[in-house]
């Protein structure tokens, strides 16, 4: 049986699995989704995220189906802010205090739970009102209904200002060899006691083993890497001999948790067996030189 080290988010007494399952990628049926979530509880994965807005809130309430038994064994995510349209056609970006109460209540009913673990404005812009908004996560704290909070997003100036002004304990955003953009804010996110919680680690599967050359080929340019860079990349990369997966999920890992999706037992226990087999800092290093640009891509404000 692999054993999954733990994370400790920020200075709180929230303990997580340094990998943790990313639920919007669950399949909709039932009986599948319940055989990746069992494979993820034997193997020690302890963190499940997901959020109102994934499948309109049916990946919340498959969740909390499946984890209802199992909920003291477990540290549940969720997000908010992307508000429903009334007519029933899209989502709209709302953080305020009336909609993220709101919010709050029918996540934890779908959830089937009382409370939620880490609870993570789904975004952010500059015209929200952070204090507000800070203010609210603080009430519900205080209440009972979330134990911490944090943000899921890339855009630095939102980021900033959040940790800034709050007591967040991790923040959430898209990180890779091929997209190491969060190396820039390490040091305000330990500033700040929080914890980077890493999702897309594999690149949409072209930092995986077998299928990574073939999907670049289809891919195309990827965020700054031309289609020849990109190759070219994972071709070096390949060439350190050690499983493409391992190394990429290893390499985020040095810095925070990976939340990995999985939308089958397979494909998880593909990311458990890449966990399982260690990589030196001697690889790790190699794989930083070959992945080190001036840009990635750029900063969305």
């Amino acid at each position: 049986m692999i054993i999954l080290e733990k994370r400790q988010l920020g200075k709180s007494d929230v303990s997580i699995s340094e990998i943790g399952l990313g639920c919007m990628s669950l399949p909709s049926n039932l009986e599948e989704a319940e055989k990746i979530i069992q494979t993820a509880l034997e193997h020690g994965v302890t963190y499940y995220d997901t959020a109102d807005l994934y499948d309109q809130g049916e990946n919340e309430k498959m969740l909390g189906s499946l984890l209802k038994s199992h909920r003291q064994e477990v540290i549940i995510a969720t997000k908010v802010g992307n508000r429903p349209n009334e007519n029933g056609d899209g989502w709209h970006w709302d953080a305020s205090k009336e909609w993220i109460q709101k919010a709050i209540h029918d996540s934890l009913k779908r959830l089937q739970t009382d409370y939620i673990d880490v609870y993570q404005l789904h975004g952010g812009t500059m015209e929200d009102n952070v204090d507000e908004v800070i203010d609210t996560m603080e009430s519900l704290k205080k209440d009972g209904l979330i134990r911490e909070y944090g943000i899921s997003s890339i855009r630095p100036n939102v980021i900033n200002r959040f940790l800034n002004k709050s007591s967040a304990v991790s923040v959430m955003m898209q990180y890779s060899l091929l997209d190491r953009r969060p190396e820039e804010w390490l040091s305000l996110l330990e500033q700040n006691d929080s914890t980077l919680l890493s999702r897309g680690s594999l690149a949409k599967g072209l930092l995986t083993e077998d299928e990574g050359l073939i999907r670049a080929k289809k891919t195309g340019d990827y965020l700054s890497y031309s289609n020849k860079e990109l190759l070219d990349t994972l071709v070096k990369l390949k060439a350190l001999d050690i499983p493409l997966n391992s190394i990429a999920l290893h390499y985020v890992l040095q810095n925070g948790a990976a939340i990995v999706g999985a939308s089958s037992k397979e494909q998880l226990m593909e990311t458990i067996e890449a966990y399982k087999s260690k990589v030196s800092i001697e690889i790790l290093e190699k794989a930083a030189e070959i992945t080190k640009k001036d840009k990635y891509t750029e900063h969305r404000i």
